[in-house]
C-alpha cells in the first residue's frame, strides 16, 4: 500500500541544532579514535538485518543509532502487507551495504515498545538517528518510494549527525555457513516478478493485469490474490484528492460511493479498522444495490489484508450481524 507518510520534512525538529552538533563531534571522535587504533570496526552482513526485543532495544537501536541510522520494522506473523514489505526491506538493507541497519520488532512478543510509538497499525517503518526517533511511513510502499525515503534519511544523519554508515565485511562468516542450494522458478515466477515491477512503476493495471494471468491457470494463487487486490486499491485511489473524498464522506454518510472511496484511503493509509468500520456501518445503513455495493467493496478489502489477520475476522463477524 502507498504509505502514509513519505516525506523527511519536519526531520530537522526532531533535535535542536546543538544536540545535533554534539552528534555529529562524537560521531566524528569515535571514527578518528577507532582509525588510530586501527580498528575498521567492519561488521559481517548478517548485521545488517537483526531482530530486535525490548530487552535489547537500548544496544541494539539506540546505541547503534550513533554510528548508523537504524530503520525499524514494526510486523506480525499474521499481517499479510508485512510479508510484502519486510523482505523488500531486508533485501535493501543487504544492497545498501552498511548505510543503514534494519532492526525488526516482533509487536506481538513487544508490546510496550508497541506503545511507546504509539503504533496504529502494521507494517509500520520509523527511523532511530543519533537517539532521535522519526517516523518514516505506515502501510506497504513501492520500493521507489521506499528508496526515496532512505536516501533522504542517510541523507539527514550524514549531514546533521554525521552518521556515515558502518563497514561490512563481505567475506566474514562466509565459510562458517553452508551454500544454500539453487532454488528452482516456480511456474509463475517470472509473472508474479513482472507485477512486482510494475508496482514499484506505479504500473498498477499492468500489475493487476500480471496478477490475473497467474490466476486464470491457478485461481487459488495466495500471492497472485493479494497482490491483485493491492494493485486494484492503488490503482483506484491514484488519482483521488483525499482532502475532498473525506470531505465528501463526513458531509454524507449515506452516500455509499463517498463511504467506499473514504474507506480505501483509510486502508491505504494503514486504518486498517477505520475502513472496515466505515464499510460495515454503510452496509447498516442502506439496501438494495448500494447496500451490495458496500458490502463487496469490503470482502475486496479483506482480500488485501488476508484472511488470517484478526482484524478481518472481526470485520466478518460484525457483517454477518449487520447482514443477518
Amino acid at each position: 500500500m502507498q504509505p502514509r507518510n513519505m516525506s523527511m520534512s519536519g526531520v530537522v525538529d526532531l533535535a535542536a541544532v546543538k544536540a545535533a552538533g554534539e552528534a555529529k563531534a562524537k560521531a566524528e571522535q569515535a571514527r578518528a579514535e577507532a582509525a588510530r587504533r586501527g580498528d575498521t570496526g567492519a561488521v559481517p552482513p548478517s548485521s545488517l538485518v537483526i531482530d530486535v526485543d525490548e530487552a535489547g532495544f537500548e544496544r541494539d537501536v539506540l546505541q547503534r543509532s550513533s554510528e548508523v541510522p537504524v530503520v525499524i520494522d514494526f510486523w506480525a506473523e499474521w499481517c499479510e502487507p508485512c510479508k510484502q514489505l519486510s523482505p523488500v526491506l531486508e533485501r535493501l538493507a543487504r544492497e545498501y551495504n552498511g548505510r543503514f541497519v534494519l532492526a525488526k520488532v516482533d509487536v506481538d512478543a513487544n508490546q510496550m515498545l508497541m506503545q511507546q510509538f504509539q503504533i496504529q497499525g502494521i507494517p509500520a517503518v520509523f527511523a532511530v538517528v543519533a537517539g532521535q526517533a522519526l517516523p518514516l511511513f505506515q502501510g506497504a510502499a513501492p520500493e521507489t518510494q521506499i528508496r526515496e525515503t532512505l536516501d533522504q534519511l542517510i541523507q539527514v544523519g550524514e549531514q546533521r549527525f554525521g552518521l556515515t554508515g558502518i563497514t561490512v565485511d563481505a567475506e566474514a562468516g562466509a565459510d562458517d555457513e553452508p551454500s544454500a542450494p539453487a532454488e528452482q522458478a516456480g511456474p509463475y515466477d517470472a509473472l508474479l516478478e513482472a507485477a512486482v515491477r510494475a508496482l514499484d512503476a506505479d504500473d498498477f493495471g499492468g500489475a493487476a493485469q500480471a496478477y490475473r494471468n497467474v490466476l486464470a491457470d491457478d485461481p487459488g494463487n495466495t500471492e497472485a490474490k493479494l497482490g491483485l487486490a493491492q494493485a486494484e486499491l492503488l490503482a483506484r485511489v491514484k488519482g483521488m484528492d483525499p482532502q475532498q473524498v473525506r470531505k465528501d464522506a463526513a458531509e454524507r454518510p449515506d452516500d455509499v460511493p463517498a463511504q467506499i472511496a473514504a474507506a480505501d484511503l483509510d486502508l491505504v493509509g494503514g486504518h486498517v479498522e477505520d475502513a472496515f468500520g466505515r464499510l460495515v456501518e454503510a452496509v447498516r445503513r442502506t439496501a438494495g444495490e448500494d447496500r451490495d455495493a458496500a458490502r463487496v467493496r469490503l470482502l475486496e478489502l479483506f482480500e488485501v489484508i488476508g484472511p488470517d489477520d484478526p482484524r478481518v475476522t472481526a470485520a466478518r463477524s460484525a457483517l454477518a450481524r449487520v447482514l443477518f
